[in-house]
């Protein structure tokens, strides 16, 4: 079994790497390759797409690598393997992005990425910092994570749902802030998971023992 990092320059992955591998060798899951290697992707038993930056420059690092792209979709598409987007990773899983520009992302989620735009002026945007998850759908990936509990947030735009059943779960920050998000055998946090001590670690084993 092999659980593959993405690596597509757009994104920090050293502590992603490491909370992945902590996690697999605590569930027996396997190893995880870190990896921009299209033919690597396509064998890939689970695939986590990482991501910081801004939006189009994320889809133009991903698409830019000649069968990147198209490994993982197929991956995703036709053999469901499990699939995980993490921050900007989660943001590509989006029908389109508005960050500088009007930007198509993979569709596979009912939602635009949008600014936030926090009903109270004095909150800073980006929203950077620990967050209160609300919990809004049972989901295998979510036992063990309750409402209450915390995550690590860094991002100034997030998903505005046009699909409100592929919300998993949201924070507040002067208004309703999507943090997870799924359908079928993808899902995707707007948080950092590997920086969020007790409930990241617990996503993360719950996402490498995942039979969607």
């Amino acid at each position: 079994m092999a659980t593959v990092l993405i690596d597509y320059d757009s994104g920090n992955l050293h502590s992603a790497r490491k909370a992945f591998e902590r996690m697999a060798a605590e569930t027996g899951a396997g190893e995880v390759i870190v990896t921009s290697l299209p033919d690597t992707v396509a064998r890939a038993d689970r695939i986590v797409l990482p991501g910081d930056g801004a939006f189009p420059h994320c889809r133009a690092e991903l698409f830019g690598i000649s069968g990147l792209a198209e490994a993982m979709i197929e991956a995703v598409d036709r053999r469901g393997v499990p699939f995980l987007g993490i921050c900007v990773g989660m943001q590509l899983m989006a029908a389109r992005g508005f960050e500088f520009a009007e930007t198509p992302g993979l569709g596979w989620i009912g939602g635009e990425i949008r600014k936030i735009a926090p009903r109270d002026a004095a909150l800073p945007v980006p929203h950077m910092g620990w967050n209160d998850l609300v919990i809004d759908a049972v989901h295998p990936v979510l036992a063990g994570i309750d409402t209450g509990d915390h995550a690590y947030f860094v991002h100034s735009y997030q998903m505005e749902m046009t699909e409100p059943a592929h919300r998993l779960a949201h924070c507040d920050y002067g208004g309703d802030v999507t943090a997870i998000v799924g359908t079928g055998n993808r899902i995707g946090t707007q948080f950092h998971p590997e920086k969020s001590q007790a409930a990241g670690l617990r996503l993360i084993a719950n996402f490498l023992t995942w039979r969607p």
